[in-house]
């Protein structure tokens, strides 16, 4: 059974439902401890990057850098009183706007939602409403002295909370150079298109997909522990990608899936 990580209301009109947040993904990548030569755990010292001199982290104050070397100090109790004005625990819902419209790059991280004691017919009919009329909640989230833009959507009979970026910390595409001045033939536009109908499945998923490289981690570690030494396959070189001949590629590309499938 999931444990809840934390709990808010969801608000919109005069309509209050308290839900309790859920962890919905979580990275497994191998994590390391560095080391000294002697095999001991490297431990961190913070020092003065003037005097040299070794300070606690009880003792450190937080401060923003206006020029270089220049900074404006911000105490803890400065900024405990700007943090004070997000802590209402409220999801307030400022919009509903069509779930098509919702961008994927903006999500950041994703939350499940669960309804709290006494909220699952608020619960389920808000997730019924949106699912009928395609549409996905806009609001604000207050959370540890931050106010956090988010998306509620309906997703699998419930809820689910996306955390956005801003519009201010999203990138815009237009400073990425896109190729303009290659002509794409006709023949060229139709290999293509049967290679990756060739490559086609009728929807995506996941579970056929694996993380082979913390497999091969895991798989090295165990081999240390009971032998002492990792058994380790020679390094392939792979050659530089060509583009030269295209119609060739393609052609050479589709030859190959054609029989990897018969």
């Amino acid at each position: 059974m999931a444990r809840s990580i934390g709990s808010a209301t969801i608000t919109f009109g005069l309509v209050s439902i308290p839900v309790k947040f859920y962890t919905a993904c979580s990275s497994e990548a191998v994590s390391f401890n560095m080391l000294s030569p002697k095999g001991n755990r490297i431990k961190q010292k913070l020092t003065d990057s003037v005097t040299g001199e070794e300070v606690t982290h009880a003792d450190c104050e937080k401060g923003y850098e206006v020029a270089k070397d220049e900074y404006v100090r911000i105490t803890k109790d400065e900024l405990k009183a700007l943090e004070a004005e997000c802590e209402a625990k409220t999801v307030d819902i400022t919009e509903f706007v069509e779930n098509v419209s919702v961008d994927p790059l903006y999500v950041e991280k994703s939350y499940y939602l669960g309804p709290d004691k006494g909220a699952e017919k608020g619960y389920l009919l808000l997730a019924e409403v949106m699912t009928e009329r395609k549409r996905v909640a806009v609001a604000q989230w207050n959370s540890r002295g931050k106010e956090n833009l988010v998306v509620i959507a309906p997703y699998k009979g419930g809820l689910i909370l996306h955390q956005m970026y801003y519009a201010s910390e999203v990138r815009p595409f237009d400073e990425i150079k896109v190729a303009t001045k290659s002509p794409i033939s006709e023949a060229e536009r139709s290999m293509a298109g049967k290679l990756l109908d060739s490559l086609s499945a009728e929807k995506f998923d996941p579970s056929k997909y694996k993380d082979h490289y913390v497999e091969r981690v895991k798989k090295a570690i165990d081999e240390k522990v009971t032998s002492g030494s990792i058994k380790t396959a020679s390094i392939v070189e792979v050659p530089k990608a060509s583009v030269l001949d295209l119609m060739a590629v393609l052609k050479a590309s589709l030859e190959a899936t054609a029989d990897k499938k018969k």
